[in-house]
């Protein structure tokens, strides 16, 4: 029953991100692409004010794979780098926090131009 409610959870909190962006891409002239840094910054701010982690907390997943969950990976990232190496922490916690998600997705771009002809339809 809990992995159940685990699951609700995460899909109920995913779900409402998702809503979120999907409403702004609906009824404001908002671009994807800012629709996305935006939720990345919301993230890192949200995770700075401390709201963000009991979310976390609670719906898992949910929380954690939308790009607010990047936002989230960066702030953590970047704290705890600050709290063991000081001010250079700064420059070094978010990449080292976010770099397997980074390189999983250059390696899954790179894979999937080799295996299908991407290009412009004209």
């Amino acid at each position: 029953m809990q992995c159940f409610l685990n699951c609700l959870y995460a899909f109920l909190v995913g779900g409402t991100i998702c809503l979120i962006g999907q409403v702004l891409i609906d009824f404001t002239k908002l671009t994807p692409a800012r629709i996305l840094v935006s939720f990345v910054v919301a993230g890192v701010f949200l995770t700075a004010i401390g709201v963000y982690k009991p979310i976390v907390d609670f719906a898992g997943a949910g929380a954690t794979v939308p790009l607010t969950g990047f936002g989230y990976s960066l702030a953590m990232g970047v704290k705890e780098a600050v709290a063991k190496y000081g001010f250079m922490g700064i420059f070094a916690g978010g990449l080292t926090a976010t770099s397997a998600g980074i390189a999983m997705s250059v390696v899954s771009g790179l894979l999937m131009a080799c295996l299908f002809k991407p290009g412009d339809k004209t």
